[in-house]
Formats: structure tokens, sequence, C-alpha cells
């Protein structure tokens, strides 16, 4: 018996948008601070913000939307660490599924709802879930079957991939009027690529951290939210009685779907 197919959405979403905020030489400069942002090329200010994200330990990272190409509406929520922690839930989209993660260092717990294993593992899966009974899949947060959750849920690995895309240029960006998040002043860098228009908008007083992506257009209509920067992850774990060895429950077998 092998295990579900969790397929690369997850990592496929982060890796977009790494990309978009990456984009047109995003290149590192000066003290990452916003207070001088206005004097601030648009250039400059995406070089800070980036280095304000590299130097992050931690963050939240809200997603929503389609990214085109076919592809279905879905959704991330999670705190993510350095460490290898984080905390929340990715969502398929349109009733396709979705599974609470939780992830401490090598361990990782996943929870798939009924449409999940309805949907993604139309052989079985109806089964696996009445086991599981509302309790959480333990295993190794380097288990092959749950890399495309796990890889998606690492800080480390997406600030690296921040920095190896540092110099992806496309397109010419733009320095828009000064505006507010909620609250949260900030200043919106727009570029054109192909028929998308991606805009960046960065915290405008404190750190420039990047605060909200969006991208529309192409056929894409979605949005990334960063938020609480350095706070932690939540350090709760679920309990050994509302857990089950996915070994258990999947057999041995490391083969993917």
């Amino acid at each position: 018996m092998t295990g579900p197919h969790l397929g690369t959405r997850p990592a496929a979403w982060t890796a977009a948008i790494v990309l978009s905020v990456t984009a047109g030489g995003l290149v590192g400069g000066g003290v990452a601070h916003a207070d001088d942002i206005d004097t601030l090329t648009a250039q400059q200010i995406a070089g800070r913000s980036r280095d304000a994200l590299l130097d992050a330990h931690s963050m939240h990272l809200s997603t929503r939307g389609d990214l085109g190409r076919d592809s279905t509406p879905m959704s991330l929520d999670l705190t993510l660490d350095r460490s290898g922690n984080c905390d929340g839930s990715v969502d398929l989209g349109n009733s396709q599924g979705s599974v609470r993660i939780v992830k401490r260092g090598n361990d990782v717990w996943v929870k798939p709802d009924a449409d999940f294993w309805k949907n993604q593992v139309p052989d079985g899966g109806q089964a696996f879930g009445a086991i599981l009974n509302g309790r959480y899949m333990r295993a190794s947060a380097t288990d092959p079957r749950l890399l495309p959750l796990t890889k998606a849920c690492d800080l480390d690995t997406f600030q690296k991939l921040v920095s190896d895309n540092a110099d992806n240029e496309t397109g010419t960006l733009n320095k828009g009027a000064r505006t507010t998040l909620g609250t949260t002043p900030a200043v919106p860098l727009t570029r054109m690529r192909d028929d998308t228009t991606l805009v960046l908008y960065v915290a405008a007083t404190g750190k420039p951290y990047p605060l909200r992506l969006t991208l529309q257009g192409g056929g894409s209509d979605a949005t990334a939210d960063f938020s609480a920067f350095d706070k932690p992850v939540p350090t709760s774990t679920p309990p050994p009685d509302e857990t089950f060895d996915i070994n258990a429950l999947l057999g041995r077998s490391t083969r993917t779907a």
C-alpha cells in the first residue's frame, strides 16, 4: 500500500511567490530600514525589502487565489521559521481537500480532511480517513510522501529560493504613491510580466518588510500576505492519543503516487 498523492501544488505556490518577489533584479543595498523610503528608487526599496525578508527568523505567510495556467484556486496559511518549525494549513480549493500541518524540527503531523481523502486518494482514501478518525498522521519531515507539504513549510528553503533568484530580471519596476494596508503605511512597487501585473507592497516605516504581493492578469488572480516577522511559531504539537504513525497507516513503501 502506497502513500497518498499530495501533489506538488503547495511547493509550486511557494516557488511562484518567490519568483514574483525577486523578479527584476532586487539587488540588496544599504541598511534595511524604511525611514528614508520616500527618497529611494523602486529598485532600492525592492532590494531592501528582499534583505529584510532574508533577515527574518520567522514569519506568517497567507496566500489565496489562482496562479493561472489551468490551475485551481488554492490557499496556504502557514507560520514558519528557520529551525524547521511550522504550523498552519493548505487548502487545495474547489472542495478538493485541505490539510492541517504541524512541523517541529524533524517531525511532522498532517491531518487531511474528508474531501482530501476522497479526491486526492480515490483508491482507499475514505478507508484511511475512517482509520484516522480525526487524528493526525505523524511522520518524519523527510518522508517522500509528505515532501510537497514540508517543502512549502520551511522558511529556510523559502529564503534560499529568494536569494538564489535575486538577479531574475524582467520588465521595469515602478514606485507608486504611499498607501496603507490596514493601518500600516506601505509603498507599492509594480511590474508587468507578460500579461500579468505584479504589485509588491513594502512597509514604509520600520523595517521594509514585504507586506503583500498581488498577481493579476494572464489567468492569474492571487494574493500573498506576509506578517508576524520574527514572532515564534506555536510550540504545541498533537498529543499521542490524537496521532497515528504514517507507516502503520500507509505501509512502509516510500514510493510517491
